[in-house]
Formats: structure tokens, sequence, C-alpha cells
């Protein structure tokens, strides 16, 4: 375990160092577009926040490789070298749609050849345990289109849900922890090497999520872009095939009898392809309902729009924070209580718990204008909007960033704008501002006057 978060706070240490440069050089680059209409942010935002996150994928690795029991994982098995091979592909794909807007076919063809790069190596499903069937053994054809396809549909899943600031690698961070608990346990507690890639995997991505999501939390000061969600999705989806079809559930002995009794006794515990699913079940839901939803209309799948489950938070009246928040919850929710489910201790209370925190989350969703309130003992540690009577100003008329105006009454500080004497506030880049013209010419003329007064 030790060697395990070494290698998770050198991942995260060396994406959260290199996001800032590399914010840097996506401005100087370019790599900064236009507000589209779907966008939800206000001023223009660097991407390529992938490129921090590869090399920390990068230095994980390389850490693991030198570590005394992690180098066993190289040694034994060449899934780390194919992840590598398929992540470096994928992520120079992000990178140059981050720049140049590559079109969408071109990028599910590149998803397809890193994932057929991975299969080549070895990163494939081999066979799969099938309740009251048994483990099929898969056909080399079988084994590289189910590789090939749960690669794409993760990837694409990420990619989707990427449009609030700080969700994709937030939920991405709850996925790979629940993801790693869970390949930690089958490696651990039943002393099945096979699982060793998978939870390597899950450790790294983990870091790299905790590493960026300082620079990308609302406001954002730099996006991941497809560089860095087509890569945590591919990252993901390696470590469910690496524990999915190379894994054989047989070797666990938990049960005795037929090898039918126990592959069926054995799927709370060891959950076969519906594992990385259900861990990805908020964006894969979103994923496909967006496909759906534009099909119907007569569109492209891969045409953008509004209609994710995040756009319809916002419309609905819930803050950019309390959306991503929610996003979390439902994400944290599916995940983890899967992976209550996989212990098979008490399954009833689990599914009762699950149930009530459903309710909780209902309950949430229908409340999107509730702001709770700290008692006045807790006011010095909690932020000022959720401070009685502070926090809040009068106001006739206040400008929002995007031109709307604020009917008289109070206003939080989300939709406060500065204001600076004589001055217009122009926005460049997220979190820089600067002063207009106009400022210059106040100036001018008040220092006629004094001039004239002399």
């Amino acid at each position: 375990m030790r060697e395990y978060l070494l290698t998770l706070c050198i991942t995260a240490a060396v994406t959260y160092l290199l996001t800032g440069p590399v914010r840097k050089f996506a401005i100087v680059a370019g790599a900064m577009p236009e507000i589209r209409a779907r966008d939800v942010h206000r001023e223009p935002t660097p991407r390529l926040g992938g490129i921090a996150m590869f090399f920390g994928l990068c230095a994980g690795l390389l850490v693991a490789d030198h570590l005394k029991n992690l180098n066993q994982v190289f040694a034994s098995s060449n899934e780390p070298r194919a992840l590598l091979s398929g992540a470096a592909l994928i992520w120079l794909i992000g990178v140059l749609d981050d720049k140049f807007e590559i079109d969408a076919l071109i990028k599910l063809g590149g998803q397809m050849i890193a994932a057929g790069v991975m299969v080549m190596q070895g990163l494939t499903i081999l066979w799969l345990p099938v309740p009251g069937v048994g483990t099929v053994l898969l056909t080399p054809w079988q084994g590289t289109l189910l590789t090939v396809a749960l690669v794409v549909i993760t990837i694409n899943a990420v990619n989707f849900v990427d449009g609030l600031d700080g969700l994709a690698a937030g939920m991405v961070c709850i996925a790979s922890a629940a993801f790693f608990m869970y390949a930690y346990r089958i490696w651990v507690g039943y002393g099945l090497e096979a699982a060793a890639p998978a939870t390597l995997f899950a450790a790294i991505l983990l870091g790299m999520c905790l590493g960026f999501l300082p620079h990308n939390m609302h406001p954002a000061r730099i996006f991941m872009g497809d560089s860095g969600s087509m890569l945590i999705g591919l990252v993901l989806a390696a470590g469910a095939i690496s524990i999915t079809g190379q894994l054989d559930p047989d070797a666990m002995n938990l049960f005795s009898g037929s090898e039918r009794a126990t592959v069926h006794q054995t799927v709370p515990v060891y959950i076969p392809l519906l594992l990385p699913l259900t861990i990805i079940a908020v964006p894969a839901a979103d994923f496909f309902l967006a496909i759906v939803r534009r099909t119907w209309r007569g569109q492209s799948p891969f045409a953008a729009d509004r209609g994710h489950l995040h756009h319809r938070l916002l419309e609905i009246g819930h803050s950019h924070s309390r959306a991503v928040l929610i996003m979390y919850f439902w994400s944290g929710l599916i995940a983890f209580g899967t992976l209550a489910y996989s212990v098979n201790s008490a399954p009833l209370l689990i599914v009762l718990g699950v149930v009530a925190l459903s309710a909780v989350g209902l309950v949430l969703l229908l409340l999107p204008r509730f702001t709770p309130r700290a008692p006045r003992w807790a006011e010095a540690f909690v932020p000022p909007r959720y401070r009685r009577g502070r926090g809040l100003r009068p106001v006739h008329d206040v400008m929002h960033g995007d031109g709307d105006l604020v009917e008289t009454g109070h206003v939080t500080e989300h939709a406060r704008t500065p204001v600076v004497s004589g001055a217009v506030r122009v926005s460049g880049a997220n979190g820089a501002t600067a002063l207009g013209a106009r400022a210059h010419l106040d100036r001018r003329g008040a220092e006629s006057s004094r001039r004239a007064a002399r």
C-alpha cells in the first residue's frame, strides 16, 4: 500500500506542478478558443491541461517501475507498456484537437487505433465470466471487438461529461478511488497477481485527477481539453479491461461446486464487464442520452449541444458549484454502492442505504435555490455566502459579466462584478483582467481639468 501511495503522490505532484506552466504555454500557443454557444464559462480559458496529466502518468509509471514490489508488475506483464503506448497516441490526438479542432470521425478513428495498439500488446479481454453459464473463452476477434468497444465508450462518456469546471476530473477521481479499492482487495485479499496492473492504473489515474483538480475547480484557470478527457477515459478503460478480461474468477476459490455455480455466486464479489459501466454510470447515461437525443432530431451523434445532464441542472436553477457537487454525489453513490455490494456481507442493508441516499439526492435536485446557512458559531469557518446576513449587499442594478442585469434586491458574490472607478473591465484569459481605453480617457480628462483649474 505504501508504494501505491507514493506512486499516487508523485503522479499528483507532477501533474499539479506542471499545470501552471502548461497554462502559460496554452495561452502563448493560442489553444484558447472563443466561447461557443454550448459553453457555460464566460471568459476564454486555455485548454491543453492534458499535457500535464500525461506527464503525470509517465512519472507515475516511471516511479512504479523503480519500486521493489511494483516492479514485478512490469516484469510479469506487458500491460503498463501497452497502456503507455495507447495513452501516448490518444493524448497526441487530443492535443491536436485542442489546438486545431479536428473532425469528430477522425477522433473516433484515433480512439479505435489507440485501443487496437493496446490489444496488440496484450491488454485485451480474454474471457468473460457469465452468471449461469461459466467462464466463456473469447476468440481473438471477439476479444478485440469487445475491448475496442469498451475503450471507445469509456473515452466518449468521460469526454461528453466534461462540460463544467472540475466535473470530469472529479467524477473520474471518484470512480478511480472506488476502482482502486476494488482492485486492491482482489489482489491482496485473494492473492491474485493478475489484479496488480489494474490496481496500479487506478492509483495513477487517481493521482492525475487529484493533481489537476485544484487548477480546474470553479472558476477554472485551465481546461483539460480532449487531450485530458480522452486520456483519463482510456486509463479508466484499461484498468477495467485488465481486471475484467484477464483475471480468472475460478482462481478466487470462494465456493466449491461446479464452475457455473462458482461464477454465479461470485458475481457480487467479481462483477465482470458491468463494473466499469457502473463506475461511469452517470457519464455513460449522459453519453447514450446524447446519442438518442441528437439522432431523434436528425443530427449527427457527435454534434455538440446544450442538452447534457449538467446543462439541465443549470437550467432548473442550480448554481455551477452545486451542479458539480450533485454530479459528484450520484457518481460516488453508484461507484461506492457497487463497491459495497461486491463485499457481499449485508446486501439488504446496502440496498436500503443506497435507496435512502438516492432519496436525499432527489431532494437536492428539487431544491435548486435553497442555500444553507451556517449557525453563528460556525460562520468563521465557512465561505461568506453561507453566513447569515453577510456576503450579501443590496443593489439596484448590477451588471453581470455576460451583460445581464440583476434586479433590485440582494446579490451573492457570484453575481458581483468588480467596480473600477472610471474604468471598463475587459476580460481576457480566465483570471486575468485589464483596463480598457475608457480608463485612459477618463484619466486624461481628469488631468486636463486639474490643469485648467490651476
